[in-house]
């Protein structure tokens, strides 16, 4: 158990701390000479059943306050130190309020000085901070009396603590390891120590850490938990850590950072919080006001923006978005503190709720119901919230990296509410059962209608498809829920085109007498020249564009391939070609494969040899080094005949592009027109 001081400078906590422990937490040269604690101050105290209780002794300074905000974020249980002859002063009103806004509940009053003042004295003071503690988390905290100086109520004191300690839930360890910074320091023999207080999981010897937000990465060489060597460190321990790595050193590691999971390592600068204000407060809270962000050990410049109001008035509760100075490692659930930027006074404080909130449309009614959901405290009711709202999906890989939940956590939760998990990469998006359902639905419906309205066509564009649909799913998990579908015989994909597997593209009987015309003038001894649209409607007497329409449409169903404007090839010419272009690389020096030497072999004119290779270069089966080529050794089947596929299976996707980019619209990947980007490489190693 971590326990922690609280109270007005000057009111015995330290001199308590030392009674109890025998330990004085005063390290500095100026707080010797000052006779007052500046910065945090740290001991410990072991029980008889092994047990060893941690304390952080706070500086009560008013100019000190950030100090002490450094050593609270982690306690359990919290001594509120008065003394008997000052009574309630200003810092023990603003230490219980930033204990309120914390959520601390666990604690005591301790009346010191005891041994100053007559009963009548003692009596008046406990009747001012039972007055104090009402409606606060430590309203039903009891008060006792102890004098550091004579001893009195010490031993009582610290029986009580023993016993708070073994009563105390330990903190779970299932999630993953965060520990806030409060000191780095080079220790002789050890090299760089951190220390702080364990906010979740745990750590062992050997694990590797990743310092937030510096990104900067480490090694765990040994461990001290509660002030001796351990295997391990524990949520809600203090904990030394003994850093090795490139880079580590005491001066690149500062107060406030966090040493973390790896996977956790996603520093955020803009976060909605649930803010509580302060009745004391003189004015409301208004938009883009600069305020001070306390969280854990770090302290740094905000700008407060509401979102459920124009402002918020002293004591009033709400929704807020902290815009931040620079980017600070955090975790949903963590509570925080506000102070103006003065550093006099604390005027509110909260809970963070959404670590990627959004700069725009951040006001609507919509999101605010998802801050609603966001902010539920167990995991599992604020999934099945956010599933039951727009946009009816979740990255849950980042829900679970922003909460530090752990993969045991993530898996049981997903198993209790039987979400769909479609793995993108290192992404996991989910659905709810419903949700899931309602997409296979929604896909087989609009596949149905398209092939309905287009039977000539193979399929619907991916991208179109996914555009339809409810929900709509960002593309890496759309790809991701096509797999799934694919493999329960669902749907089934043609290059980039997807359709009913029951589907096949025909054409209308006046296309089919068209084609079966044009056809011949395209292969033969002239496959390597093909006339163009113009020649092909002169020749055929038919309307150059009904030629261009069946051609284009011949292409999207794999039987040609356009080449260059208007000018289209038979697939198994270009089959043809690419082995031509084989043989030539094995002939040539270095495998290098000129124009002259294709142009040669097909005798089709320099143009005509050069339009197929830059046609190739767009499909990645060449590669260009000024006027020569070298051919991708794993792109040399992509122009298999695509009449010779098997129903249901996916043909070559060449000639199929989802569309053509133009102005005012977007290229997309995978279009293998003249006009379209070539696809990622499949084959690169």
């Amino acid at each position: 158990m971590i326990v922690g001081t609280s109270g007005h400078v000057d009111h015995g906590k330290t001199a308590l701390v030392r009674a109890l422990t025998g330990v004085d937490t005063d390290r500095l040269k100026e707080e010797k000479a000052r006779g007052i604690s500046i910065d945090l101050g740290f001991a410990y105290m072991p029980a008889a059943d092994g047990q060893i209780l941690g304390f952080v002794d706070v500086p009560g300074h008013e100019r000190f306050v950030h100090n002490m905000l450094a050593g609270v974020a982690g306690i359990d249980f919290v001594l509120l130190v008065v003394a008997a002859d000052d009574g309630v002063m200003p810092q023990t009103r603003e230490h219980l309020a930033i204990l309120d806004l914390l959520g601390v509940s666990r604690g005591l009053c301790v009346l010191t000085k005891t041994d100053l003042v007559p009963p009548s004295r003692r009596e008046e003071v406990k009747g001012d901070l039972r007055a104090l503690l009402a409606g606060t988390g430590l309203e039903d905290a009891e008060i006792v009396e102890a004098s550091s100086a004579t001893g009195a109520g010490i031993d009582d004191l610290r029986a009580r603590l023993i016993a708070e300690a073994a009563s105390a839930p330990r903190r779970p360890e299932a999630g993953r390891f965060r520990l806030a910074v409060d000191r780095s320091f080079t220790l002789a023999g050890a090299g760089t120590v951190v220390t702080g207080t364990v906010l979740s999981g745990a750590v062992a010897t050997g694990d590797q850490l990743r310092l937030s937000p510096s990104g900067l990465g480490a090694r765990v060489r040994s461990i001290h938990a509660q002030n001796r060597p351990a295997e391990r460190g524990r949520a809600g321990e203090r904990v030394a850590l003994n850093l090795a790595g490139d880079g580590v050193g005491k001066d690149a590691i500062a107060r406030g950072d966090v040493a973390l999971d790896p996977s956790l390592h996603a520093p955020t600068s803009r976060i909605d919080v649930e803010l509580r204000v302060l009745a004391s407060e003189p004015k409301p809270l208004g938009a883009w006001l600069p305020v001070r962000l306390h969280h854990a050990a770090v302290e740094l410049g905000a700008r407060l923006v509401p979102l459920s109001a124009d402002d918020l008035p002293p004591g009033a509760r709400g929704w807020v978005q902290l815009v931040l100075e620079r980017p600070i490692a955090a975790a949903s659930g963590d509570r925080f503190i506000l102070r103006d930027t003065s550093s006099s006074r604390t005027i509110a404080g909260g809970v963070f709720v959404d670590l990627r909130a959004p700069s725009r449309k951040r006001r609507t009614p919509e999101r605010l119901k998802q801050l609603a959901a966001l902010a539920l405290p167990d995991p599992a009711a604020s999934v099945a919230a956010l599933l039951d709202l727009p946009p009816h999906y979740l990255d849950l890989s980042a829900f679970a990296r922003d909460r530090a939940l752990g993969a045991g956590e993530v898996a049981a939760l997903a198993d209790r509410l039987g979400l769909v998990r479609l793995a993108a990469g290192e992404a996991v998006y989910a659905l709810a059962a419903k949700g899931w359902t309602g997409l296979r639905q929604g896909l087989a419906q609009a596949l149905a209608a398209f092939h309905k309205e287009n039977p000539d066509l193979q399929g619907v564009p991916r991208e179109k498809l996914r555009m339809k649909l409810s929900p709509r799913l960002p593309p890496p998990a759309f790809a991701a829920a096509l797999q799934a579908l694919m493999k329960l015989g669902e749907v089934a994909a043609d290059g980039a085109w997807l359709r009913l597997p029951s589907h096949q593209a025909r054409l209308t009987p006046d296309q089919e007498n068209l084609w079966a015309r044009i056809r011949p003038l395209l292969g033969g001894a002239e496959r390597f020249r093909p006339p163009r649209v113009r020649d092909l409607a002169g020749a055929l007497n038919v309307p150059e564009n009904a030629v261009r329409a069946l051609l284009k449409l011949a292409a999207r169903m794999g039987r040609v391939d356009e080449v260059a404007h208007d000018h289209f090839f038979l697939r198994p010419a270009l089959a043809e070609t690419v082995a031509i272009c084989s043989d030539l690389a094995a002939q040539a020096e270095g495998n290098w494969i000129a124009a002259a030497d294709l142009r040669d072999r097909l005798d089709n004119g320099r143009k005509v040899a050069i339009q197929i290779l830059e046609f190739f270069d767009r499909h990645d089966v060449t590669f260009r080094r000024g006027d020569l080529r070298r051919l991708n050794p794993h792109r040399l089947d992509l122009f298999g005949a695509a009449d010779k596929t098997p129903a249901g299976r996916e043909s070559p996707p060449v000639g199929r592009p989802d569309f053509k980019s133009g102005k005012g619209r977007e290229t997309v990947l995978g279009g293998f027109d003249p006009h379209s980007l070539p696809p990622v490489r499949r084959g690169a190693r």
